[in-house]
């Protein structure tokens, strides 16, 4: 909404006052402006919001002493510690998104659409949870139902939109200039699609076991893609860096902004020990929200880059879950590759103390995002 008081200085160009009302039509001010706002959102909504979660009784359930054995040690004393905290930094991005963002952009509605619509579906995971008092939420087959209806959605809105649908099934690659896939089909497309943002959705939710890891991951990927964004929503740059422009993607900088300022608002609370957790809430809808964006700036293969942690942890548990089928099938016993999956918890049970898994991977984090925006010039 801000961003028409620019017009003020159309109105009354000789008026010192009104004409520095011209800055509000940048890009670059406004996503800062966003940001800025989603941190103190989230700082001074955060302690409101835990004191409402405990009265609620929305304490974390842990899995038991059979369930995880050693992991329990570790982890039972977070038992009860409040949860559904996403509710906060979704709160916090739409906020500052509607107050920041022009209102006139359809990929501003797409991505505020994807980010409730997985966060409803996240909230539905953590009242079952809490309801049932154990780890059991909504079923992984209902998970993807639900996931890939999104991906329909989105499908349908590039391929019904003639500006940009010719662009959306193509597929490019880091490193490359012209398109590995100029047509991918109607199917193709839409599988594609389902794949980024079922995988992006799962990955984050599955990084989210120790205090503060997805939090501080979200805000360098988003950080990331606040730069793609503007890059391919920029002609001229774009043109330079010969990377796909879309008109419409310059304006999801505002809103990856807005992430960041509120994953840093929400890791002031969630740092180690965590006051509260962002639950399936918070993590499903990040994970939508960057695939979805991975879309419309065109950059979906650089999600695996940018997000290298969360591509790596849920990797891990691909890798845990399909070594033990087949050893099971073959040997009769289950076999594992890592002590535990996801990876954070192998290096915990390998005896590294929570912090420190927490703050390597956030190095890690820095270092993927940094090598996904050397991409860009190295095409």
């Amino acid at each position: 909404m801000i961003y028409y008081l620019y017009k003020l200085s159309l109105l009354y160009p000789n008026e010192d006052f009104f004409r520095a009302m011209n800055v509000f039509q940048y890009i670059t001010l406004r996503a800062l402006g966003a940001a800025l706002t989603a941190f103190l959102l989230s700082l001074m909504c955060g302690n409101w919001t835990i004191r409402r979660l405990i009265s609620l009784k929305l304490g974390q359930p842990i899995r038991t002493k059979e369930e995880v054995n050693k992991l329990f040690e570790l982890h039972g004393s977070k038992a009860g510690t409040p949860t559904m905290g996403g509710v906060l930094m979704l709160g916090a991005v739409i906020v500052s998104s509607l107050v920041w963002a022009r209102p006139d952009n359809p990929f501003v509605w797409l991505l505020m659409f994807s980010l409730v619509y997985c966060g409803g579906l996240g909230f539905w995971d953590d009242y079952l949870k809490v309801s049932k008092k154990n780890s059991a939420g909504v079923s992984e087959r209902t998970k993807l139902i639900a996931q890939a209806i999104l991906a329909i959605i989105v499908t349908a809105f590039f391929l019904m939109n003639p500006a940009i649908e010719v662009q959306a099934r193509a597929v490019y690659v880091p490193f490359s200039k012209a398109p590995i896939f100029a047509n991918l089909g109607l199917l193709g497309t839409l599988g594609f699609f389902a794949l980024v943002i079922i995988g992006s959705s799962n990955a984050v939710n599955l990084t989210d076991g120790l205090d503060g890891l997805a939090a501080g991951c979200t805000c360098t990927a988003a950080f990331a893609y606040a730069i793609l964004a503007y890059v391919c929503g920029h002609v001229g740059i774009a043109t330079y860096l010969q990377i796909p422009f879309y008109p419409f993607a310059g304006e999801l900088t505002v809103m990856c902004m807005a992430l960041v300022g509120a994953s840093f608002g929400f890791l002031w609370f969630n740092c180690h020990p965590a006051k509260v957790f962002m639950g399936d809430t918070g993590s499903l809808a990040i994970g939508g929200m960057l695939g979805v964006t991975a879309i419309c700036t065109k950059q979906e293969m650089l999600l695996v880059v940018v997000g290298g942690v969360f591509v790596i942890e849920a990797v891990s548990v691909l890798i845990q879950r399909t070594w033990f089928k087949i050893t099971k099938k073959r040997y009769g016993e289950g076999r594992r590759v890592f002590l535990m999956s996801p990876l954070h918890h192998h290096f915990e049970l390998k005896g590294w103390k929570e912090n420190t898994v927490i703050v390597r991977f956030w190095i890690l984090s820095i270092m993927f995002a940094f090598l996904g925006l050397a991409t860009l010039k190295l095409r």
